[in-house]
């Protein structure tokens, strides 16, 4: 059967952008549907306009600490307004370069939204297109949970375009946007409060990091609150919020944010015309190298829900690339030793196992941790320290993981990646000389274990 293209990509994310332009390399025939914004959640309500809200808010530290350097500053004013405005243009030059990328590799860029017919089919405003292979990449969506007054509450594809910095914040949620949002909101001068469900947040990190981090944020002024979580939201004549948590308390804001996860973003799709399924959460389900219960039909990134970050839907989009259209070069995906980081203040850098999984794995270890205060702090009166901290296998020496809360540590924590996904050990770093004075030296110069 004769297709109008070998290749059709539903969501010009950044794993369905890579999957078209290197499909395109290999001189297949391809199409890219979007309905939103060219370059995803990542560029467009993601990761991007994110950390430039962090460097934003970092400022704050950087006028506080730059009188202990013999600065005199007038005081600084913060205007929201423009951080967003300059955001957004930022924002507008990025989305253009993803449609050059599309156009200059070959790929044709439909504009509006794709609807399965069968495994073979699209449609988009009527128009009916045919395809050797589909690839969905349509990415996830932020859940906010159904309580009364839920609309007067906003998610992270709105709190980029707040017209105005508020005054009093609530962020609900434990993971890493959450504690990113903490910190934005607390260090551009907002009172932040964060709540989360259970003992404490960032599940799946080292315990080590999350206690650290949260001493760090409640030394920032962060009113954390664990344990806790809000059963109904109310407006006020005056336009606040009131907030009644479930153990009866209450908490009056100007905006309620919540960051409690988010689901594969699957509306509309017309799945139910094909055979492509769902696992128990609601994800498409693939197998290795990501095609679905229709052969014909891939899926990749958030909707599949295994982790979810933007350089791994970058691999899989490559993956998928290759093995349909260049199968010499065609390597599935590891999944080990993924570096990320969290852009909280301070940041959270980590490769690897946790003490914790390192344990659980049956292990035997050798830990070295390391606290201080970073030498860019010692002028001034703040008392923020860094953690640094490795898991080493005893019987091996293998250095199975790498941990870091503190200044750059997701700059530090890239370089360290390679070596220990090289498979390095505390031998190998103990070796390598020093970068002084620095606070990466310090990965390379601890000698005892802490004692457990």
């Amino acid at each position: 059967m004769s297709y109008d293209f070998d290749l059709f990509v539903i969501g010009a994310g950044s794993g369905g952008v890579r999957a078209a332009r290197f499909a395109a390399g290999y001189g297949a025939r391809v199409a890219v549907a979007e309905s939103r914004y060219l370059g995803g959640t990542c560029v467009n309500v993601g990761c991007v306009p994110k950390k430039l809200l962090v460097y934003g808010a970092h400022f704050s530290e950087e006028f506080e600490q730059a009188g202990n350097f013999g600065w005199t500053l007038e005081p600084a004013k913060f205007d929201w307004p423009t951080l967003i405005r300059n955001k957004n243009r930022e924002i507008t030059r990025l989305n253009g370069i993803y449609r050059n990328l599309l156009i200059n590799s070959g790929v044709t860029l439909l504009e509006g939204h794709a609807k399965m017919l069968d495994d073979h089919t699209v449609e988009i405003d009527g128009t009916r297109i045919t395809a050797a292979n589909i690839l969905i990449a349509t990415g996830g969506w932020p859940v906010i949970p159904d309580i009364p007054g839920r609309e007067h509450a906003i998610g992270s594809n709105e709190v980029f375009f707040l017209e105005q910095l508020p005054k009093r914040v609530i962020v609900v949620g434990g993971g890493y946007i959450a504690v990113e949002f903490a910190s934005i909101f607390n260090g551009l001068g907002a009172q932040t409060t964060q709540l989360y469900r259970s003992e404490l947040f960032l599940r799946g990190f080292d315990g080590a990091v999350r206690e650290h981090l949260k001493d760090e944020l409640l030394k920032s002024g962060i009113d954390l609150r664990f344990n806790s979580d809000i059963s109904r939201i109310d407006k006020q004549a005056d336009g606040s919020l009131l907030a009644t948590l479930k153990d009866g308390s209450t908490l009056v804001a100007d905006c309620v944010f919540y960051a409690t996860g988010r689901r594969p973003m699957l509306d509309n799709l017309g799945l139910e015309n094909t055979s492509v399924t769902l696992d128990s959460r609601g994800h498409i389900k693939v197998d290795e190298h990501y095609r679905t219960e229709a052969k014909s039909v891939f899926a990749i990134g958030d909707v599949i829900g295994r982790v979810q970050l933007t350089p791994v839907a970058l691999a899989e989009g490559m993956a998928v690339a290759r093995q349909l259209f260049k199968a010499d070069e065609y390597r599935g995906v590891d999944y080990q030793m993924i570096p990320t980081a969290v852009f909280s203040l301070p940041n959270i850098g980590t490769v690897g196992m946790s003490e914790e999984q390192a344990r659980e794995a049956g292990h035997t270890l050798k830990v070295y941790e390391s606290r201080f205060r970073p030498m860019k702090l010692t002028l001034g009166e703040s008392q923020e320290r860094t953690l640094m901290k490795l898991v080493v296998d005893a019987e091996t020496d293998r250095v199975l993981g790498c941990h870091m809360v503190g200044p750059d540590a997701g700059e530090i924590i890239q370089g360290l990646a390679v070596a220990i996904k090289a498979g390095a050990t505390k031998a190998i770093f103990d070796d390598t000389i020093g970068v002084h004075p620095t606070a990466a030296e310090e990965f390379v110069t601890m000698r005892t274990p802490v004692d457990r």
